[in-house]
């Protein structure tokens, strides 16, 4: 545990904390000052897109709105829920209230890197009430250069019927959609992660964003990938939500305790996979 001082001590060391916070923050203004005077390069605005009524073009993703925030979801086609992305499903559970996005003309949504139907399924699963889109028919076009089957955050703007890329960010960068993380920062122990620079003796058994269990034992997933399942399914199954991706999405039946459209229940398949962290 930290070192216990009086009031005075304390606040003397919290202060000489503050100063090295404002550099950070007015360093943080300054690169944002910067990423508003980089320049764009133009995108094809009929690029296809896959949404619940079919094909459409990423300039429709904008709803309307000057600009287009898209979260690239990463996606392994074919596995279960318990085996999707934990980084993705962490950061993307984290973005729900849109309306402050609205309010400055943009407009958020997911483009995942999977086939539609099974990634909404996953959408449905995870109660996620934003735009949903799969962008797997168009990867080689929208991620021209990346590494595509990483997550990405990209920002577009439009001009008329003329898309622009203007913005992208990827592995840590992601964390800028994570309040969780920003919180857990301000706290004596911290992330509680293995790779975090702590005093002798500091939690640090948590297993980034997957856990074997829920509350409240949170316990460990351990290595390698993909044991437990990402930590915000467990309230999910605890709700009597189904997470089957490998079935259409049916009315409930009479005495079903299953909601999330009356899902079956999932048999968990797991093969073994090369750990991907995010």
């Amino acid at each position: 545990m930290p070192t216990a001082v009086d009031r005075a001590a304390f606040e003397a060391e919290v202060a000489r904390l503050r100063t090295r916070e404002k550099a950070h923050t007015r360093e943080g203004d300054a690169i944002s000052a910067a990423r508003r005077r980089l320049p764009m390069v133009e995108v094809d605005p009929t690029v296809t897109l896959i949404g619940p009524h079919g094909p459409l073009t990423v300039l429709d993703a904008f709803e309307g709105r000057r600009q287009l925030l898209a979260y690239y979801f990463m996606w392994h086609p074919g596995h279960p829920a318990a085996e999707q992305c934990e980084g993705c499903t962490w950061v993307t559970t984290q973005v729900q209230e849109l309306s402050n996005l609205h309010s400055r003309d943009i407009t958020y949504a997911v483009f995942c890197q999977g086939p539609y139907k099974e990634s909404d399924r996953y959408r449905n699963f995870m109660a996620w009430d934003v735009p949903w889109y799969s962008a797997e028919s168009s990867l080689d076009v929208l991620l021209v250069g990346r590494n595509i089957g990483r997550m990405h955050i990209v920002c577009y703007l439009r001009d008329g019927d003329r898309v622009f890329e203007t913005y992208w960010t990827t592995l840590r960068g992601v964390e800028t959609m994570d309040h969780s993380y920003t919180l857990m920062d301000l706290t004596a122990y911290g992330r509680q992660e293995s790779w975090e620079e702590s005093p002798t003796g500091w939690p640090q058994q948590c297993s980034i964003t997957r856990t074997s269990s829920g509350s409240p034992d949170w316990s460990p997933a351990p290595f390698p990938w993909p044991n437990g399942r990402p930590l915000a399914q467990w309230s999910r199954l605890e709700a009597g939500r189904s997470d089957d991706l490998a079935v259409e999405p049916r009315a409930a039946v009479a005495g079903s305790d299953c909601s999330g459209g009356g899902l079956l229940p999932s048999p968990h398949f797991r093969p073994r996979r090369h750990h991907i962290r995010w």
